[in-house]
């Protein structure tokens, strides 16, 4: 064993596990685990606790180095976890030069840093799909939330640098590029003539055009700018999936979140969206049990799912994160948040059921991940009845679906 990577959270630490592996390897890093962390919930930080554990547990003589947004937030604590060798903060873990030295303990005051850097990845494995990362940090302060703490204020990759990746990663047979970051619709506030992320989509799809399929990450609903919505109903390489970061659809805990959106603009956007594209799929990050959240306002939400025609759901228990001010409002009983969070699961699961039901008969491109399976464009999860090969993008006829999926039939 070299390195092993155990990546939580987003689809950025994703992407910059990828970053750190390529470093690694190249400094000749061996017999070493890499803990990627995530500080969105208190589960995650559990979740990698008891990873570190069990690898010293299983590995007792292995090198543990532990890096991602909880290790930023609080060094001291995961340091004196047992087995762990360094602690690596979010800007260093990106950094070749930290994977040549044998320093403990390298963490920044994450705060005062002020320009993104562009990492090229030579690879994903046998993946078909590529992230690439445009921003970094947030500029807001929502009350529930301890990632600016992490990541830093909102900074930027230019465009050209970005395209460039990507010719790249094309070159080396990617169909699809997702891009990724913390606050995507804040893209281009700190770069000259603050382009937006709409700006941003369109150069970037007329720069290359041997580009098959271009995905974003999630956005936030308040900050969709017209050149984006251009794009929607211009570009088909442009996917129609669209993950809204909504939290609630009460407007009282919006507020109390301090989101910069209300309920209507959710259904808005939605209805926006859907217009330009109706093949769209929706998903929304919500987040259950929001202190003071009556059973009128959780009612709220919940009816959000069908009237914004939510498909596919990412939904938290609300979970107090130090340091924030929502951990200093009166809380629900854990009881309540984890059975409020079951019924939103239920209802995105008859949405989605639903959704995959009404495919079946249809011929539609799917880009193949492995010989079984891949993703349709609008990210329904699909499994062929037959091998096909990796890379490719197939066409398929959807002949069946179940709760895990499309079943389809490569032609």
């Amino acid at each position: 064993m070299s390195v092993e990577i155990l990546t939580f959270g987003c689809r950025l630490n994703a992407f910059e596990s990828e970053v750190m592996r390529g470093h690694a390897q190249a400094a000749g890093v061996d017999d070493t685990f890499i803990i990627n962390t995530c500080a969105v919930t208190a589960e995650a930080e559990r979740q990698a606790r008891q990873a570190i554990r069990r690898v010293h547990r299983e590995h007792p003589g292995a090198k543990i180095v532990v890096t991602g947004c909880a290790a930023q937030i609080d060094a001291a604590r995961w340091s004196h976890l047992s087995g762990v060798t360094r602690v690596l903060g979010n800007v260093e873990k990106l950094q070749a030069e930290s994977w040549q030295s044998t320093a403990p303990r390298l963490v920044s005051d994450i705060m005062d840093v002020r320009q993104a850097a562009a990492h090229l990845i030579e690879g994903f494995g046998t993946r078909a799909r590529a992230f690439v990362e445009i921003q970094q940090g947030c500029d807001h302060r929502c009350t529930f939330c301890v990632i600016p703490y992490g990541r830093g204020p909102s900074r930027s990759i230019p465009m050209g640098v970005i395209a460039d990746q990507i010719r790249v990663l094309v070159g080396k047979g990617y169909h699809e590029i997702v891009l990724t970051g913390v606050d995507l619709t804040s893209y281009g506030t700190d770069l000259p003539g603050s382009p937006k992320l709409g700006q941003f989509v369109r150069r970037l799809l007329a720069a290359v055009p041997e580009l098959s399929r271009l995905r974003l990450s999630s956005i936030d609903p308040a900050e969709i700018d017209e050149d984006l919505w251009h794009a929607f109903g211009s570009e088909k390489r442009l996917m129609p999936h669209l993950h809204l970061s909504v939290q609630s659809g009460s407007d009282m805990i919006l507020k109390r979140m301090k989101r910069r959106h209300l309920r209507c603009h959710v259904i808005e956007a939605a209805d926006r969206v859907r217009m330009l594209r109706p093949d769209v799929a929706l998903g929304a990050d919500l987040i259950a049990g929001f202190p003071t959240e009556d059973d009128a306002m959780f009612a709220d939400t919940l009816s959000l799912i069908e009237e914004a025609h939510l498909d596919y759901l990412h939904v938290f228990p609300f979970s107090a994160r130090a340091k924030t001010p929502a951990a200093r409002m009166p809380p629900l009983p854990m009881a309540e948040r984890r059975a409020r969070a079951a019924l939103l699961r239920e209802a995105g699961a008859r949405r989605v059921a639903a959704r995959f039901r009404a495919m079946i008969g249809r011929q539609i491109p799917v880009l193949a991940e492995s010989p079984d399976a891949g993703h349709a464009e609008d990210f329904s999860p699909v499994r062929f009845s037959t091998p096909v090969e990796t890379g490719r993008i197939v066409s398929a006829t959807i002949i069946g679906a179940d709760e895990r999926g499309l079943l389809a039939g490569a032609t």
